[in-house]
């Protein structure tokens, strides 16, 4: 088959989409040259992306293996999850941007291996699935087995294989698959309108769709979102083995819901598909329900971390049992808070689709928050440990890890439920391609970091810059145009939600244009080899606390400092003190400090803390004058925790209120 010649090189190929005011750059046009993401993508694709590919192509992970049995060319049984599948896709897409990057051909050549094995396990009619043809369990008679996730990571992983490597043989996978899937959804029966509840084929379908340009593929995108909501809210044969309703995004249809509910994952995958299906149809409905799930997620059921997905078993608003994900408004628990990786990097992935759609500097303020803390988290700084939950708050002895099958003490090197690991690394290797868009009439710069970009504005023509900083360690970023054409054009600078006190200048005078947190700066004039542009955001320590209906939280307080939200750990105590001793001044002084050499080169925030003393046994009793002792401590980025064994942590300290003289 072939492919449209003239397909973007991008993660989400909105090149040609007409409901959009951002759009992708091409991927490997930002490249980042040193500092904070340089370092994590150069560990991405010499740790990171080798060490899981070991694993999963190994008898650990075993996910290689389960083609290779579904293929008929070993023995065995099915290992992993029901979805191991997606997993695998998941880790190759992540090669795919690697070799991008860095064009090495022993990646082509292991990718091409792998997909002789995959194309052999596909059966004639194009169904693909490991467990259920090793299995021989029937197809699509239960959507426990996660068909359609696996169908839509394959699909997106297809086409960015393309993109990046010009080749059709994954391509060539992904499309027989979807053409199956045409054939048995379009139209739907009604005994298949409740499959295709964990929505990555939706994201997976319009990217086909762009690729290839078969406009069956949006339609049957259309026909998913469209099928949520129409069904009675009753166990059938199809949904017995997994929760119903709110759990899945079902007991009310997209374009009529107010809230987000049940699983993040599902739900935000959901919406993110949506929103690729608004980019191409320009639907109002769909965007008026993603305006309103977007400040729903963002602004009651967020934390402070960006991490999303409150609970690992609860209720939905509607009284339906969820897992995994969404509960009430502000209900924020921070020691059992579930914030399953997936769902904090699906949060930045809506984010980065509303950008575009919407062309607004607050949903990369989302994706920023996310990439800095709740996104890396979830991995430890060697790259091979991973967490699947990521709470705020940890108290030695106060759960017990043994009855949780996904929680853990500690990062571990293997998680036998593995979608947050490569999710993880897929999303370090393809950051740059987030770094910039493209408007209408020049370019935004939505992340900061030192890089260079050499892209073609929407017009055609050429631009090449460099932008230098340490960010976001320190708040000075300075872009110099190396090359571009001589009419004007604009170029629109984030300027971050926590930035108040910002100053923009040019060629080192001040610049009449207006610098308001949460909002892009537009600079639009004749630019010259040679300018440059000077933006300096204020690196403030800045204590965070939470809505007052936020419970949990109250008379607590955060520490930011940039994008970078800060925890305390106990390796930073003394010994006989645990994290709930701790208690901080609200005029306590805080500093900021570099240790090039301390948790792979970090910022530090350091002051003075209040240890608790002689504390009286039992759930309660009177309050009798506490005692506390000064201590000189310091604060840890949140995504470095845990790098330092095993340790308790908390983000929220509470807060003994002083007036300031």
């Amino acid at each position: 088959m072939s492919a449209s010649s003239n397909h973007a090189k991008t993660e989400v190929n909105t090149s040609e989409s007409p409901h959009v005011r951002l759009r992708s750059i091409g991927f490997g046009d930002c490249k980042w040259t040193d500092g904070f993401w340089a370092e994590k993508t150069k560990l991405c694709q010499e740790v990171m992306a080798p060490y899981m590919g070991s694993l999963l192509k190994g008898d650990i992970g075993y996910g290689l293996n389960n083609f290779k049995i579904a293929a008929g060319l070993m023995e065995g049984e099915h290992r992993g999850e029901y979805w191991h599948d997606a997993d695998f896709f998941k880790w190759m897409e992540a090669c795919c941007y690697c070799y991008a990057l860095n064009g090495d051909r022993a990646i082509l050549d292991d990718l091409d291996e792998i997909l002789e094995i995959v194309a052999q396990a596909q059966e004639e009619d194009g169904y693909l699935h490991a467990y259920i043809r090793i299995n021989r369990i029937p197809r699509f008679s239960n959507r426990k087995y996660h068909e359609m996730y696996n169908c839509g990571h394959l699909y997106t992983a297809a086409c960015i294989h393309h993109r990046m490597t010009g080749k059709t043989n994954f391509l060539d996978i992904a499309v027989k698959n979807a053409n199956l899937l045409c054939e048995l959804f379009n139209p739907c029966p009604p005994e298949r309108k409740r499959f295709g509840f964990n929505q990555t084929q939706i994201m997976g379908l319009v990217e086909l769709y762009r690729t290839v340009k078969d406009k069956r593929y949006l339609k049957l995108a259309e026909i998913f979102i469209d099928n949520r909501g129409q069904s009675e809210m009753v166990h059938d044969s199809t949904t017995e083995g997994y929760p119903i309703g709110d759990m899945v995004q079902e007991r009310v249809a997209l374009r009529e819901e107010t809230e987000a509910v049940g699983h993040a994952v599902l739900a935000l995958y959901f919406y993110a598909g949506a929103a690729d299906v608004f980019s191409e149809t320009g639907e109002q409905a769909l965007i008026d329900a993603l305006d309103r799930l977007w400040e729903n997620v963002t602004q009651k059921k967020m934390y402070v971390t960006g991490a999303v997905g409150q609970t690992h078993y609860g209720a939905s608003s509607r009284r339906d049992l969820i897992e995994e994900g969404f509960i009430d408004e502000y209900m924020m628990p921070n020691m059992t808070a579930y914030n399953e990786t997936c769902a904090n990097i699906c949060n930045a992935m809506f984010s980065h689709r509303m950008l575009g759609v919407k062309g607004e500097s607050k949903y990369a303020d989302i994706m920023e928050l996310v990439l800095h803390n709740s996104c890396l988290s979830g991995i430890s700084l060697c790259g091979q440990k991973y967490y699947y939950a990521n709470p705020l708050r940890k108290i030695a002895g106060a759960r017990d890890y043994s009855v949780m099958n996904t929680e853990s003490p500690d990062r571990e090197p293997y998680l036998h439920c593995f979608c947050c690991p490569p999710n993880v690394v897929r999303t370090v290797a393809k950051v740059s391609g987030w770094a910039y868009s493209l408007s209408a009439t020049g370019l935004s710069v939505n992340l900061y970091g030192a890089n260079r970009l050499s892209t073609t504005l929407l017009d055609g023509s050429s631009i090449e810059l460099r932008q230098e900083t340490d960010y976001p360690w320190d708040g000075p970023v300075t872009i110099t145009i190396e090359s571009c054409k001589s009419d004007p054009f604009e170029v629109l600078l984030r300027i971050p939600e926590w930035a108040s006190g910002s100053s923009l200048k040019v060629n080192g005078e001040n610049v009449s244009v207006d610098v308001v947190p949460g909002e892009f700066a537009r600079i639009e004039r004749v630019w010259q080899s040679g300018d440059t542009i000077d933006l300096m955001l204020p690196m403030d320590i800045k204590l965070i606390e939470g809505h007052p209906r936020i419970e949990e939280v109250r008379n607590q307080v955060a520490i930011k400092r940039g994008p970078i939200v800060y925890c305390m750990e106990s390796p930073d105590l003394p010994k006989d003190a645990g994290i709930t001793d701790v208690y901080l001044a609200s005029d306590a002084e805080l500093i900021s400090e570099k240790q090039p050499a301390f948790l792979g080169g970090i910022t530090t925030v350091h002051g003075e803390i209040l240890l608790r003393k002689n504390r009286t046994p039992g759930m309660y009793h009177e309050l009798k004058n506490p005692q506390f002792t000064p201590h000189r401590a310091q604060f840890v980025p949140y995504f470095t925790w845990s790098n330092r064994g095993e340790a308790e942590m908390t983000v929220f300290l509470p807060v003994i209120w002083k007036d300031k003289p």
